[in-house]
């Protein structure tokens, strides 16, 4: 449901609610499953965050979470009810879908992620033998 609109050069803010995954995805509902998936990611990331010795994955896991955190928010608070409410979202660019800075922070988290999974950077630092 498209709202107010403020437009500048190729960006343009305009408020949405969405029902689905980031940028719109699986917008026909799913709400209930998302926000226990929201909650489960933030378990993990509270679980693993204080065993991680790695600068970069804990960026990772702080991205991750807070957009978690950011969506599952909205989920809890907007209607029709509690997780199953929708996701402001607020941020359009051309030819994308609408999204906000936590479904952001959470493709940013996961591109971090992929990139250091690729130079094999490993989120725990190993004990070395004395």
């Amino acid at each position: 449901m498209p709202g107010k609109t403020l437009k500048f050069l190729f960006l343009k803010f305009e408020l949405s609610f969405n029902t689905g995954a980031a940028f719109g995805l699986g917008a026909n509902g799913g709400g209930i499953f998302l926000g226990l998936f929201a909650i489960t990611a933030s378990a993990f990331a509270f679980y693993y965050a204080p065993k991680v010795t790695n600068k970069y994955w804990a960026i990772v896991l702080a991205l991750v979470l807070s957009g978690a955190l950011g969506n599952l928010t909205d989920r809890a608070f907007n209607s029709p009810g509690f997780l199953r409410g929708s996701v402001t979202d607020w941020i359009v660019l051309p030819n994308w879908p609408n999204f906000n800075l936590a479904d952001t922070a959470i493709v940013c988290g996961a591109i971090l992620a992929f990139l250091l999974s690729l130079k094999n950077i490993a989120p725990i630092e190993r004990a070395k033998d004395a």
